[in-house]
């Protein structure tokens, strides 16, 4: 016989554990997520850390000096030739609260209306979502030309009707509405999320409905506006954020002016930031800013248990 293999030899000889279809799958996960954790934490995760600590400085980036939380004293100091931080979060929060209804009503208009069934359906969508991509700097070229007292085509228009010519973005009374009106323009993105949430509702419902003779108007806010709900309360949250960081606009347009009636928030903390080298008191901005944004978020969140209904909801609540 040939020499014996002591057990310590055959156990190494043994093949390992195999992994299961689950584990394996598990792994691969994990891998190519990888590069997106690592991504997030070098290029969003690390600079917001680092800016945590630059609030607490006043430094431009080469001398720096600690100030504890003096920056966040001087940020809501009402005296404006400190801070005009009350000035740019009216401005914001001015631009927030009548830009979001008009241009979700407006989206949510023309969602309706291309939803029928007429002709050239596909030409005018694509017409009315066009705008939305464009680059907004271009944009904003374009609406200085249509904004312009004497030669833009909105003065030309009241003219027709005899109505005097508007300063638009050169009046402190008029800046502000004139960019709330500009930013109808995108309104077709949110026509083309509002479209596919139309699209969605069964037909069944409408039918039923009507045969239980419920007019358009009853159709509309017993059927359309709960089944939609669902698609409101994204636009809402998403155009929220979204307003609250607007900037190319206003850099392009008006800098601010006139009499900082435009000075967006995010506008001041980037002149503060990249034309000023005040750092420090930029990112203690910032961070008020985030909580800001986050605090307006989570109070949508909140409301939604009220007004956005779910089809697996019983009973009022979600099943």
């Amino acid at each position: 016989m040939g020499p014996s293999i002591s057990r310590p030899a055959r156990a190494a000889a043994q093949p390992g554990p195999r992994l299961t279809q689950a584990q394996r799958e598990e792994l691969w996960g994990w891998a190519l997520v990888s590069l997106w954790v690592i991504g997030f934490v070098i290029f969003t995760l690390g600079p917001m850390v680092v800016s945590l600590g630059l609030s607490f400085f006043d430094t431009d980036l080469l001398r720096s000096r600690f100030v504890g939380f003096s920056n966040y004293i001087t940020l809501f100091s009402f005296d404006e030739t400190r801070s005009l931080f009350w000035k740019a979060l009216y401005n914001t929060a001015y631009y927030v609260i009548f830009s979001i209804p008009l241009g979700m009503a407006v989206g949510f208009s023309i969602a309706i209306l291309l939803n029928q069934n007429v002709r050239g359906q596909t030409a005018y969508r694509i017409i009315y979502y066009l705008p939305s991509v464009l680059p907004a700097v271009a944009v904003s070229l374009l609406w200085l030309w249509l904004f312009d007292v004497r030669f833009g085509i909105l003065n030309w228009v009241l003219s027709l009707f005899g109505l005097p010519a508007l300063p638009w973005l050169y009046d402190t009374r008029t800046a502000k509405p004139a960019l709330i009106l500009m930013s109808l323009w995108g309104a077709g993105g949110n026509m083309l999320i509002f479209l596919a949430g139309l699209q969605s509702i069964p037909t069944q419902l409408y039918e039923a409905a009507t045969i239980d003779g419920a007019g358009v108007w009853r159709r509309f806010t017993h059927i359309t506006l709960p089944m939609m709900s669902p698609t409101l309360f994204f636009v809402l949250v998403t155009d929220t954020i979204y307003a609250f960081q607007v900037f190319a606009t206003t850099y392009v347009m008006t800098q601010g002016g006139p009499a900082n009636s435009t000075l967006m928030y995010v506008l001041y903390l980037y002149t503060l930031a990249f034309k000023q080298f005040r750092m420090g008191y930029a990112s203690a901005l910032a961070w008020v800013f985030f909580i800001i944004i986050m605090g307006v978020t989570v109070l949508i969140f909140r409301s939604s248990d009220a007004w956005v209904y779910y089809e697996t909801e019983i009973g009022g609540r979600r099943a």
